[in-house]
């Protein structure tokens, strides 16, 4: 991140979730259903060079909203998601890069390389990340701001449950598009 990361001082950044989100859309039938992950956390260790900093983050799976109880009952099922018994979503990053793609932002870009752990099975994933810079929070804290995104395939974890339809339709899409907003809070 190099002189682009103004501020990002080296250390530990916890990330705040009353301030961050995580955010899922997938295709259900004809239109587009939302959801979150509310119970999370995690942290980013930015190095002495930023890109050689890491990131980790854990998401309770049983969390899932999708503003129906009945939905989300079904996908904290074994048909789906399975949180007795895969209860955490985690995800470990293994590098960071300059991305090449997004020029015209308004922040830099980078690519957040890692692996992400559904259901006890591990997948590389990459996400788009765009650093919003550094400031002072009113409680005499410093707080550090990123977006990232990425798509995965669901049936890449394991996730397989689908209702087909007529023809060669199904119910569910197989792409999960992520969203994250994160909030980092330095620690030292």
């Amino acid at each position: 991140m190099g002189d682009e990361a103004g501020g990002l001082a080296p250390g530990r950044w916890t990330i705040d979730p009353v301030h961050s989100e995580i955010t899922f859309t997938i295709r259900h039938l004809m239109t587009t259903v939302r959801g979150s992950f509310p119970d999370f956390g995690g942290e980013v260790v930015v190095g002495g060079d930023p890109m050689d900093s890491t990131a980790r983050a854990e998401i309770r799976m049983a969390s899932i909203d999708t503003r129906s109880a009945e939905r989300d009952e079904h996908v904290r099922s074994a048909d789906f998601l399975d949180v007795q018994r895969h209860p955490v979503m985690t995800f470990r990053g293994t590098g960071v890069e300059r991305a090449t793609i997004g020029r015209r932002a308004k922040r830099p870009r980078y690519h957040l390389d890692g692996e992400l752990t559904v259901k006890d099975v591990t997948r590389p994933v990459r996400l788009l990340t765009e650093f919003h810079g550094v400031g002072s929070d009113p409680w005499g804290g410093t707080r550090a701001g990123f977006t990232a995104t990425a798509s995965i395939s669901r049936r890449d974890f394991g996730i397989e449950f689908n209702v087909p339809l007529q023809g060669d339709k199904v119910m569910l899409g197989d792409t999960i598009a992520i969203a994250l907003e994160i909030q980092a809070v330095h620690e030292g």
